[in-house]
């Protein structure tokens, strides 16, 4: 059986145990951590997380992070100007993830997110030198009423994260998932 097939396997499992109620934000986070090579079929296989979530009686609403750099950049008066001169990028970045943060708050509002729904972030390797994803998750979790499920392409040991094994790791108190370890 492939990894990403195990990695459905033991979010299946996971999503069908009862929901506690009074968990705070960081509690109802969890990482779906597989190998940054298998990116592309998780995402062909996004479509059995759903189902899957759907099966425990819970509603879904996915969420991609891939193209809101270029949408965002694109959108800037001086984007010409950043593109020759990137190194400019840096002290704009903080409007970047206010950027994610409305985007993110008028999803969840068409989607009628509640405490009931699973919100999916997927993209979330776009980030990668942009923003730190540990900083995306605490802005946007709160916004979550139900269950934030982040795919995240890297590794997860001794509770250490860490992106497409580059960046130095950081600790969460999310729920990790991975194809490796039965939840």
């Amino acid at each position: 059986m492939s990894r990403v097939k195990r990695l459905v396997q033991s979010y299946r499992k996971y999503i069908a145990v009862p929901w506690r109620d009074d968990a705070a934000a960081p509690q109802r986070v969890i990482f779906c951590v597989y190998h940054e090579t298998e990116e592309l079929r998780l995402r062909a296989k996004i479509d059995e997380f759903e189902i899957a979530t759907r099966q425990a009686g819970h509603e879904w609403a996915a969420f991609d992070l891939t193209d809101t750099f270029a949408a965002w950049l694109t959108s800037q008066r001086y984007a010409a100007s950043y593109f020759q001169k990137p190194h400019l990028l840096a002290t704009l970045l903080p409007k970047y993830r206010a950027y994610i943060g409305d985007q993110f708050r008028a999803f969840l509002a068409q989607n009628r997110a509640d405490a009931n729904t699973v919100v999916a972030l997927a993209g979330v390797g776009s980030l990668f030198g942009l923003q730190k994803v540990k900083d995306v998750v605490e802005e946007l979790a709160p916004l979550v009423p139900g269950r934030l499920l982040v795919f995240f392409p890297g590794s997860y040991e001794n509770n250490n994260y860490r992106l497409l094994d580059g960046y130095d790791g950081w600790n969460y108190l999310a729920v990790p998932l991975t194809a490796d370890k039965e939840w």
